[in-house]
């Protein structure tokens, strides 16, 4: 292996990256979701569900897949181009035929009929990532050039949303533009590329050897594309875009919360892959100790912040008419535990020790539960009843994979990383915030901190206010509770932040 790319350095890369993936959102919702409305994000969020489907279908679970397959050949240049080609190469392929079947569906299905400017726009999104190879970038841990590129992009993306989306029809322009933000880099990553592959003395291509695996990753990812887009797909038809849009800005500010909940594992896989096969289990171990316990320490906060300030997070991220989206939020929160501990276990664990079925069985069994619920939820709760299949789901895939785990043949059981969790100390620092923020959220929830605004404006600057404070007495207090308790992970993600604070500063 040639020089190894610090895990802490990735580490702060990838949260710096995912830190621009939330403040995106952060930032521009507020005022896309006020312009648009309800219906017109919603409308945005049915057809990026419906392309995330045919997306399915021309990625091929390659994404995953070729991390692992490239992380294991990445000390050899030629290997390493050559299972580049041999993926970009499916991976073209395949696009096309998702093109020719997106075409078809839009011809004979009346409902993408009325949408079929946007469903096209964002469709180019399957271009995009057939030709990103990104998996290459990350099986070699280059997060610094991930995050510098992916930066760039956003910056122009965050200033086009202001400048162009202006009124309730501007829905497919912002649809364009956050195909824009997360996609476009791809075309660099294709020209940059050539530092690292090169098509000369490569030999044959072997795609045929990818069949097999690709076959097992693309169960995973249907499985996984099923419940994570079924939700808005069937509130489509089966209830209104108005519908979608309540559930989508409860997920959304969920899904900003997961990106920093599951950031620590997203830079470890290509790590994991490559200790499991050189032999070196007990750093493997380790790393896996280290993520459960980061993904407990950061998502327990999350989880119940979010719970008990729904309602002024909703209004600060979307607004007033998304109000009916608060239950939905506090119902899904939930999940950030879940995935957050899956992400770990199946992608992190199960993936580097070749066991991508019991992830595969894990996911089958979500999409089943997610399905059955939200036929017989739906009807009744709009996007409540999409959030309660959701949250059922997931915890029946992590539920999978924990008994499926006790199979794995590793010395100490993997399942031995719980038991170096503190769960005494998060359940009393969780107690402390959470009672004190109880009693906070009362006394700011009847104070009007400013007048003389428009209404949306007072609504928007007196919620921010709350958001704030709240959130510096909530997460303050934890943060504290848990350093006086001498917590390890606590610890070292302070040391971490501190030591690189200090050398900025030299």
């Amino acid at each position: 292996m040639g020089k190894q790319q610090s895990i802490k350095k990735n580490f702060v890369m990838n949260v710096i990256l995912t830190v621009s993936g939330i403040i995106f959102p952060i930032v521009t919702f507020p005022y896309v979701g006020r312009v648009l409305g309800p219906s017109g994000t919603g409308k945005v969020d049915f057809a990026t569900s419906i392309i995330g489907y045919f997306a399915l279908f021309a990625q091929l679970g390659i994404p995953t897949y070729g991390i692992r397959a490239c992380a294991k050949v990445r000390d050899d240049k030629r290997l390493l181009s050559k299972t580049v080609f041999e993926l970009l190469t499916i991976n073209i392929v395949m696009t096309i035929l998702s093109y020719i079947c997106l075409i078809i569906a839009i011809s004979y299905i009346p409902k993408l009929q009325t949408e079929k400017t946007l469903l096209l726009i964002i469709s180019t999104t399957m271009i995009f990532n057939a030709i990103g190879i990104d998996y290459l970038y990350r099986a070699i841990e280059q997060y610094t050039y991930i995050t510098l590129r992916s930066l760039m992009f956003k910056a122009i993306a965050f200033v086009s949303v202001f400048l162009l989306v202006k009124n309730e029809e501007d829905y497919v322009v912002y649809g364009a533009i956050t195909i824009f933000a997360v996609s476009a880099s791809n075309i660099m990553n294709l020209i940059h590329s050539r530092r690292y592959i090169s098509k000369k003395n490569i030999g044959r291509l072997n795609i045929r050897q990818h069949f097999k695996p690709i076959a097992t990753f693309l169960a995973m990812s249907c499985a996984t594309t099923v419940y994570l887009n079924l939700d808005r797909v069937m509130l489509g038809f089966m209830k209104t875009d108005v519908d979608v849009g309540y559930y989508g800005a409860a997920v959304k500010i969920k899904n900003i919360m997961v990106s920093v909940v599951t950031s620590l594992g997203a830079v470890l896989l290509p790590r994991a892959s490559y200790y499991v096969e050189h032999g070196l289990m007990d750093e493997f171990r380790k790393i896996t100790t280290k993520a459960l316990s980061f993904v407990f320490v950061i998502a327990s906060p999350l989880m119940a912040y979010f719970i008990i300030f729904a309602r002024p997070g909703i209004l600060v991220v979307s607004g007033e008419e998304y109000l009916p989206a608060v239950p939905a939020m506090q119902v899904i929160m939930p999940t950030l535990m879940f995935i957050g501990i899956t992400n770990i276990l199946g992608i992190q664990i199960l993936l580097p020790l070749g066991k991508e079925k019991y992830v595969l069985y894990s996911e089958i069994a979500g999409a089943v539960v997610d399905l059955v619920l939200n036929i017989w939820l739906i009807p009744i709760w709009g996007a409540t009843g999409a959030a309660m299949g959701t949250v059922v789901a997931e915890f029946v895939v992590l539920l999978v994979q924990l008994i499926l785990l006790k199979k794995i043949y590793l010395e100490n059981p993997i399942l031995d990383s719980f038991k170096h969790i503190k769960y005494v100390y998060v359940g009393i620092s969780l107690t402390a915030s959470s009672v004190l923020a109880v009693l906070l959220d009362k006394r700011l929830s009847s104070v009007g901190w400013v007048s003389g605004f428009t209404k949306k404006n007072s609504i928007l600057v007196n919620n921010t206010i709350v958001i704030v404070l709240s959130g510096l007495l909530f997460f303050g207090i934890y943060y504290v509770i848990m350093l006086l308790l001498k917590d390890e992970m606590m610890l070292e993600i302070t040391s971490t932040v501190l030591g690189k604070l200090r050398r900025k500063k030299r």
